[in-house]
């Protein structure tokens, strides 16, 4: 177990309505670990559940949510107990989150260089020249062209790949040790998105920071990911390296999800997964999985599969790896 930087255990998140009514466990048992310097990534369509694991792990849950159970542990620290007041601390100085919309995260109201450097104003204690170097440093690392024209001037003044690249210097500001990033490229073109993807891992490569990557794109997590975990109604259904699971997936719904990726040259119609996700408020009886796959048989509406070892590191929800042994 040694060199695990961040290790999370059994993790459940839930949103409850009004009066706790209505209860969605958006997070269901989620587990992995992370070593510095790789990239972990989840995949999954919209509603799965990514996101709110990524929240759960930066505890940035909105009114309504919270941990349930499990545990989040980053460099030896459990945060599911830390004070709001303590996990502040935490927060940009051990982990930090790039979000998917930059203009979410950048105040309109403020320069680029006050945002990029109050990280690590805040957390590094770094005041006049020895701030401003630092945030000339930020900006240059992230490929800002005139970082000292740019650090004075407003989010509005910036494409929006700038906005992006920024939104990863206030990240980095305060040297943190895992950075998660939620789907931090869907804003972006095919060319400034592989320019981005590069810079990302090269100050990977430089820093020695660890990644949690969200994304719906299977082709970035086969450039930017070490390990992936497919999630489906907020479980983790196919979860090991990159090579096991796109060379051989044996959950349904991974190998649907990687079939579904366009091919260049081909002439078959693009595959596609018939209907829709389900309401994590009324999720079906047996495997979640089961109205929409199609090697469903009687064993898989009466019982949801655990996460079954297919081989060393791999694992599957699904009744069919047990089968097959």
């Amino acid at each position: 177990m040694s060199g695990a930087l961040l290790e999370v255990r059994d993790l459940h998140t839930e949103y409850r309505g009004f009066g706790g009514s209505r209860v969605i466990r958006a997070v269901d048992g989620v587990s992995f670990r992370l070593e510095p310097g790789k990239t972990l990534g989840l995949v999954g369509e919209s509603g799965c559940g990514k996101t709110t694991t990524c929240l759960s792990l930066m505890r940035l849950l909105p009114p309504g949510a919270a941990i349930t159970e499990g545990s989040i542990e980053l460099d030896g620290v459990e945060l599911t107990t830390l004070s709001a007041k303590a996990m502040q601390r935490v927060r940009g100085a051990a982990i930090a989150m790039i979000l998917q919309d930059p203009m979410a995260s950048l105040n309109p109201l403020f320069t680029i260089g006050d945002q990029v450097g109050e990280p690590a104003r805040q957390h590094r204690h770094l005041r006049g020249g020895a701030l401003a170097a630092r945030v000339r440093e930020l900006l240059a690392a992230v490929r800002i062209p005139s970082p000292d024209v740019r650090r004075k001037e407003h989010p509005h003044q910036m494409s929006g790949g700038m906005r992006q690249r920024i939104a990863g210097a206030i990240a980095l500001s305060a040297t943190p040790r895992v950075i998660i990033a939620d789907e931090p490229t869907t804003s972006l073109d095919v060319t400034v998105q592989a320019q981005y993807l590069d810079l990302l891992k090269t100050l990977q490569a430089d820093t020695g920071v660890a990644m949690v990557f969200v994304t719906h794109d299977l082709g970035i997590v086969a450039k930017m990911c070490d390990e992936v975990i497919v999630m489906y109604a907020g479980k983790p259904v196919e979860q090991g390296s990159v090579r096991a699971i796109f060379s051989r997936p044996r959950h349904p719904y991974a190998d649907a999800l990687l079939r579904s990726v366009p091919k260049m040259g081909s002439k078959e119609p693009l595959f596609h997964i018939s209907g829709q996700p389900p309401d994590l408020a009324a999720l079906p009886p047996g495997c979640d999985f089961a109205p929409r796959c199609p090697k469903v048989y009687d064993r898989c509406w009466g019982a949801a599969p655990p996460l079954l070892p297919v081989d060393d590191g791999h694992s599957a929800a699904c009744w069919l790896v047990e089968d097959d042994r």
